[in-house]
């Protein structure tokens, strides 16, 4: 920039020097015709045509400045793109993905920091930071008894512990505003106070896989390359083994509906989200199109979390329909050296609508059972009632979330079934979700 300013003013002192030349030698060429008394209009004329050359070369020179000023302004937008473009990369390429800890009063939180610790590759990649609410001091003891050893894992207290004043027909929902401002609180932390660009986030009754951490760092560039997503899961809502693609561990899904339990997103993101932060129920907030701006989030087709803790606010009752029976994988993926291009919407998009409308159409009674010999077929729906039984034939979440079924994307379900892949796919042309259904 330094360079630039010198350039300009040597092309600017140039510039009147040499105006300054051609009107002293205009002026003495007038000097030698003055003593003519009999040219005074010859020396009008001259007088007029000075100053319309003066002009001219006015008008020129602030031409050329403007030129050199448009010229000086290009490089440095380049400059500043190549710059930005650098920083995407060293973000991109060497990342610090915190990992933040959401505790409360649950001494398990030490099973899920036992395999944080496991199964963490980099402690410089993956600091660990650990938010406690609730005052609970059992679970503070233990989670200092990591903090205190490793310099890397580190604990914050949530500051505000007062009631939440409810009125009485939502006073059985206070845990749940307690889990709304604590979140607040902890992202606030990591992504505003402490300048993180990204983090992921865990609550403390999560195992995690082999390649949890493997995962997230593979697909954390695709937060920075496509627009559409904002979020990265590791869970998946239909994930129970009867449901899923053992053999395909390396499988990934865009999906309309956010999933949570383990889940990545950006700072920029999350400055997006914290002006309108719920006050409860945070999680079917973030399913609501509207508050996410439309965008997408990227799933795994076998789950790299699995929840253990039936006790919480929801009294244990969604763990035992639900969350006990999901299946954690295995096998450690290197998605760091996987070409994950195919989530990127331009390619997603184009290519699920026409795999799936290819398919021979089949029954959800049919697909459940096996039955054909097909290795992939599509089971259609009309509407929320039709789509609810189809779930329930072929052992789906049947429930909505702003008219989104849990892991649709474009309202299409994926799952795998004896062998088979089974799409449930409205059989209309799809625009957008109803948030009537459900």
């Amino acid at each position: 920039m330094r360079m630039n300013l010198r350039k300009l003013t040597l092309i600017c002192g140039v510039l009147v020097l040499l105006w300054l030349v051609v009107s002293y030698s205009s002026l003495l060429q007038i000097s030698k015709n003055i003593g003519n008394k009999n040219n005074v209009q010859e020396l009008e004329n001259k007088l007029e045509k000075l100053q319309y050359k003066m002009a001219e070369e006015l008008t020129d020179s602030n031409k050329l400045l403007e030129k050199v000023k448009q010229q000086l302004k290009n490089s440095e937008e380049k400059s500043q793109q190549v710059f930005n473009d650098i920083d995407m990369e060293q973000n991109i390429g060497s990342p610090i993905l915190p990992v933040l800890v959401i505790a409360c009063d649950r001494v398990t939180v030490k099973r899920c920091l036992d395999n944080l610790v496991k199964f963490r590759p980099s402690k410089e990649t993956f600091p660990i930071i650990i938010s406690q609410d609730c005052g609970h001091n059992a679970t503070y003891q233990v989670i200092k008894s990591f903090t205190d050893v490793d310099p890397t894992i580190t604990v914050v207290r949530q500051p505000d512990l007062t009631e939440i004043p409810l009125p009485r027909v939502k006073v059985k929902f206070r845990g749940y505003y307690k889990i709304a401002r604590h979140f607040r609180f902890a992202l606030n932390h990591v992504l505003v106070a402490l300048g993180h660009e990204a983090v992921i986030i865990v609550e403390d009754d999560l195992d995690i896989s082999p390649d949890f951490f493997e995962y997230f760092l593979g697909a954390y560039p695709l937060l920075h390359k496509d627009p559409s997503i904002w979020c990265i899961s590791a869970w998946n809502d239909n994930g129970k083994k009867d449901l899923i693609d053992l053999s395909r561990p390396e499988l990934l899904h865009r999906t309309d509906f956010f999933p949570g339990l383990g889940w990545m997103l950006r700072r920029k993101t999350w400055l997006q989200l914290e002006p309108k932060w719920p006050q409860a129920f945070f999680d079917d907030w973030l399913r609501n199109p509207e508050n996410t701006q439309g965008r997408a989030c990227i799933r795994p087709e076998i789950s790299r979390t699995y929840s253990f803790g039936k006790v919480g606010v929801s009294k244990g009752l969604f763990f035992d329909m639900h969350l006990r029976y999901m299946h954690l994988n295995e096998d450690f993926v290197e998605f760091t050296k996987l070409d994950l291009s195919y989530l990127m919407k331009h390619n997603y998009d184009a290519n699920l609508s026409s795999l799936v409308y290819a398919l021979p159409e089949t029954s959800a009674e049919r697909a459940a059972a096996g039955a054909g010999g097909e290795p992939a077929t599509r089971v259609p729906y009309s509407n929320a009632k039709t789509y609810q039984k189809a779930a329930k034939k072929l052992g789906l979440m049947d429930d909505f979330r702003s008219g989104i079924p849990r892991t649709a994307y474009n309202g299409i379900v994926s799952c795998h079934i004896k062998g088979r892949r089974v799409y449930l796919a409205p059989n209309y042309e799809w625009t957008k979700y109803d948030p009537t259904w459900g």
